[in-house]
């Protein structure tokens, strides 16, 4: 199965051959993966709860963060200072096993592409993909949470450091993020997505990265595997004149941001301020597996919650 992003593409001859060219020098890269799914996940060291979906969370403390880059596209500048309140956050994607559940308790339209027998079977680590803004958002609130603003998304992955990556500033390889797959990458949910657990272990740690390919705060591909959505709708110019405390995004638009990179993108589409949009129905218009979500929840909604209090380091700091 092939489908492209943004626009039909006519099935010229000599562009399927193209493609099959293509294939058959990306598919010996595909044998190469080599991230360990047999690793138990690394905690953080921060403090964690479990939602009430059974997804680990993650505190982020309050504080201030570097946001957005003065050398990035315009929509990432400029470069300015926000401080967000504390509140927890997914450790992981949303995956396909915890998207089915909420499917067959809420009866919510399933995603163009879903597999059901892949979710509960081959797949079901692997995040979920495919969904429209409004299904995210409602997975969220079934799950007694909600999407992440575009502000609380970047803290989560980048820290306080002013890093270009969730694991630092070295560019991304094979093994410490799933990317660069192209628009004809896609062979099934088990062998183009990877695990939501997985990125701990293989280069990563030859190359210094103690920590594997998590963000500074513990969190799990942040960048490639699945792009995310987030709460706040688009605006190119909002950095101009968002408030430095809890921004939240336009009040209104027509496009809806996600963030992160996927399998499909290019490394500078793997970076932590790199911003990205899209209509809220675009992927199952477009039949596009490349955007999925994780939830948040404000530190009051933790509460009463299953807490683990781990030892801290330099928040958001260097590995």
């Amino acid at each position: 199965m092939f489908f492209v992003k943004a626009t039909k593409r006519r099935a010229y001859l000599p562009f399927v051959l193209g493609v099959f060219g293509v294939m058959s020098l990306w598919l010996p890269a595909m044998a190469e993966w080599k991230y360990d799914t047999s690793e138990p996940p690394i905690e953080s060291q921060f403090e964690m709860i479990k939602g009430k979906d059974g997804v680990p969370m993650i505190k982020i403390p309050e504080g201030e963060f570097l946001m957005g880059a003065n050398d990035g596209p315009r929509n990432e500048r400029p470069e300015h200072t926000v401080f967000l309140d504390s509140y927890y956050i997914d450790q992981f994607e949303v995956t396909m096993e915890r998207y089915q559940a909420f499917l067959d308790e809420t009866y919510h339209d399933l995603p163009p592409l879903w597999d059901d027998g892949a979710a509960l079977e081959e797949a079901k680590d692997r995040p979920a993909v495919g969904m429209a803004w409004g299904s995210a958002k409602a997975y969220c609130e079934w799950a007694g949470k909600r999407l992440p603003t575009e502000a609380e998304w970047e803290k989560a992955a980048r820290g306080t450091d002013g890093r270009r990556y969730p694991w630092g500033h070295m560019q991304p390889f094979v093994d410490i993020a799933r990317y660069n797959l192209g628009t004809t990458g896609w062979v099934s949910y088990p062998t183009t997505l990877a695990s939501v657990t997985s990125g701990t272990t293989g280069m990563s740690i030859r190359h210094g990265l103690k920590q594997g390919t998590k963000s500074p705060y513990g969190l799990y591909h942040m960048a490639g595997n699945a792009s995310e959505w987030v709460a706040d709708w688009y605006d190119r110019s909002y950095y101009e004149e968002s408030p430095a405390k809890n921004p939240t995004g336009p009040t209104e638009g027509e496009r809806k941001v996600y963030r992160g990179g996927s399998w499909e993108d290019p490394p500078k589409r793997l970076r932590v301020t790199s911003r990205t949009s899209a209509e809220p129905e675009f992927p199952i218009e477009a039949n596009d597996l490349t955007i999925g979500f994780r939830c948040v929840q404000n530190e009051k909604q933790g509460e009463g919650a299953e807490t683990k209090i781990l030892p801290k380091t330099k928040e958001g700091g260097s590995k």
